[in-house]
């Protein structure tokens, strides 16, 4: 089989190999320098460069256009190239999901709208034009969320404390992010009534629109308050039989049929909302913590499936040891422009025996200007094991209230403690 993948992730989260055979497929990575310069020196695949300046949809046609050739497969294991995978693939005529399809699992308002449809219970919404012409006269009062309808990592998202407030910045130019403040780029916003809880997240795997793996967990802080510079982390939790009905019926309404799934809901007063989801996996330790808790690589049936190999059946059984994983990680994207000298209070939680991997970025440094989950270039990365889900999130939010974070200037000599 001839396989072209759009090669955007670092080849060390997804592991090709391990789903693909690189011996008897051929497989050609497309991706910028930075991105190939990931892939094994001794991978048997072909490297094809693009300048990353285009998407990866136009550069991958221009690129065919030049060197006509077939493949069996496109795939993006990617956030951010589902859509140009699938563009490509209705341009070539390969098989896999379509554009629409794929669409419903990246549109923040049109996975709600499929969502909403299907009777599960989603924040009120409206997309931004529409909620201008309001003038932020909404059917919900309080907590407004701001966010773009295909972002990721909470970047350019804010929270306003009335819809009033919302609207006024966004035509006050007000919001701090440049294209909205320039009066550009309103239709890839949308707005959202905040709904109040603990966020949850579900990550398994799905072929032929049957959930094979599932995995749930409850964030320690928030995606917002991560881009924002504080730490994060989950821990897994028990499912019910309710919960894992509720997973199975909103992949179903944004036709999530093949490939791995992170899916984040809202646990509110006894309901969980809807909140978002996306046809990959979860960003960073998720992949390892659910394979230490299920014995499944996501990424590796994730690329089986859809190579058109049946999964169902070869999903390997649990760990005898049913121990529950949780992952932390601390941003230094905040701090960007500064080295990273060391943490303080984290010596009791790093020697702990339930520690099962501690990965620390080494003191000088630079820390990275851009939000990244990666370990190697945050602050702190690592996985906790535990018994209990909330003894487990009681760790976690232990360190992160103990840690704090040392760096350097690059123009001053003497260090500074800013708190994490």
């Amino acid at each position: 089989m001839k396989i072209l993948i759009l090669h955007r992730v670092p080849y060390f989260k997804i592991e090709y190999h391990r789903g693909i055979s690189h011996d008897r497929h051929d497989v050609t990575y497309f991706g910028t320098d930075q991105a190939l310069a990931t892939l094994p020196p001794h991978l048997r695949c072909e490297r094809v460069s693009r300048p990353g300046l285009g998407s990866a949809f136009e550069e991958a046609r221009d690129w065919l256009a030049r060197r006509p050739r077939d493949f069996d497969r496109v795939i993006s294991v990617s956030e951010y190239e589902l859509l140009d995978a699938a563009l490509l693939r209705e341009y070539l005529g390969v098989p896999g999901a379509p554009a629409d399809q794929v669409a419903l699992a990246r549109d923040k308002v049109l996975m709600k709208q499929a969502v909403e449809e299907a009777g599960l219970r989603v924040p009120r919404f409206l997309a931004l034009p529409r909620f201008l012409d309001l003038d932020g006269r909404v059917p919900w009062d309080g907590r407004t969320v701001l966010k773009p309808h295909r972002g990721a990592s909470s970047e350019d998202v804010l929270v306003f404390d009335t819809p009033r407030q919302a609207a006024a910045a966004v035509t006050g130019g007000r919001t701090g992010i440049p294209g909205l403040d320039a009066g550009s780029g309103l239709a890839d916003f949308e707005v959202e009534e905040f709904v109040p809880g603990p966020i949850r997240h579900f990550d398994g795997l799905v072929q032929g629109g049957e959930v094979l793996v599932l995995s749930g967990s409850e964030y320690v802080g928030t995606c917002l308050q991560y881009a924002q510079g504080g730490p994060l982390g989950s821990f897994q939790l028990a499912l019910s039989e309710e919960e894992r009905a509720w997973v199975s019926r909103a992949l179903a309404a944004v036709r999530i049929q093949d490939g791995s799934f992170h899916l984040e809901a809202i646990a509110h007063r006894g309901e969980l909302v809807f909140l978002e989801v996306g046809n990959r996996v979860g960003g960073a330790d998720v992949v390892a913590t659910v394979e230490l808790a299920t014995g499944v690589h996501l990424p590796s049936y994730e690329l089986r499936a859809l190579l058109g190999e049946r999964v169902t059946g070869t999903i390997p059984e649990p760990p005898a040891d049913r121990r529950l994983y949780g992952w932390f990680v601390c941003p230094g994207h905040h701090l960007a422009g500064q080295e990273f000298q060391g943490l303080d209070g984290t010596a009791a939680f790093r020697d702990d025996p339930a520690v099962v991997a501690w990965n620390e970025l080494p003191p000088g440094s630079p820390l990275p200007d851009h939000i990244t989950y990666q370990s190697g270039e945050t602050v702190l990365a690592g996985i906790v094991a535990g018994d209990s889900p909330e003894g487990g999130r009681r760790w976690i939010a232990d360190l992160f209230a103990s840690l704090s974070v040392r760096t350097r200037p690059a123009v001053r000599t003497t260090s500074e403690q800013v708190p994490a």
